[in-house]
């Protein structure tokens, strides 16, 4: 078996699951990381999350809130159905614009839309939210030539994408795939443990393996109740691994 190749993203300034999903890769000896960006947003550590991602010089996808913040733009590129929750993204944003160093955001402006990566005899995309847009979600019950348009437009086995928060694994008909790594800082399927995935080949087979790390969610929830302007609904979403 070679190597795997190891994503996660949608940290969303949650500093505990980083932490976490970082010390359980190392105990693992994982490496070959890339990230699927969306560092910020809603978490109450903006600066130490993309610190930690520059440290290690990871590969990293700009996610929608971070093309957001990176600019300074008022826009996280989310979809919000409810008029409260559109409020609360407001408030998010606003507070990570402020809180966000000038040097972070010119960072977060210069990561890519897309990264190929090779695993074996795979050709494997990583986005965001979609081939065709960064915000596009891919959710797991759209149709199958839904997912099969998407991947004729572009030259993979095996597309890997986040923003939608839900981890799944979706084999088509053709044989392609579609993975989504879930979210290490904001899980929406009512687990709240950090969410990640490892890609590997053995046998000339795609072995898909999602890891989820228990981490202080108190500590990343109290951080959000303490932080003058942003919803104190976060933190209560994060106990409750409903984004």
């Amino acid at each position: 078996m070679r190597e795997p190749i190891t994503i996660f993203g949608d940290i969303h300034g949650n500093l505990p699951a980083l932490e976490a999903v970082f010390q359980d890769m190392e105990s693992r000896g994982l490496s070959n990381l890339y990230c699927l960006g969306d560092l910020v947003g809603y978490g109450t550590f903006p600066n130490e999350i993309v610190q930690m991602i520059r440290e290690r010089d990871i590969p990293t996808l700009i996610g929608n809130y971070d093309q957001g913040v990176g600019n300074n733009s008022d826009d996280c590129g989310c979809a919000y159905k409810l008029e409260a929750d559109k409020k609360r993204g407001e408030q998010s944003i606003a507070w990570t614009n402020a809180h966000t160093t000038d040097d972070n955001k010119a960072y977060l402006r210069s990561l890519v839309a897309s990264i190929p990566v090779q695993l074996g005899g795979l050709k494997v995309l990583l986005v965001h939210g979609s081939p065709r847009k960064v915000n596009e979600y891919l959710f797991e019950d759209r149709p199958d030539d839904y997912f099969e348009r998407i991947m004729n437009g572009v030259e993979a086995d095996v597309l890997v994408c986040g923003h939608t928060h839900l981890p799944y694994h979706k084999i088509l008909p053709s044989g392609r795939h579609i993975i989504n790594a879930g979210s290490v800082g904001k899980p929406k399927d009512h687990n709240p443990d950090a969410c990640y995935v490892t890609l590997a080949v053995t046998d000339g087979q795609l072995q898909v393996d999602f890891i989820r790390v228990p981490y202080d969610v108190e500590r990343a929830a109290a951080a959000i109740e303490a932080a003058d302007g942003m919803p104190n609904e976060f933190a209560q979403m994060l106990r409750a691994g409903q984004g």
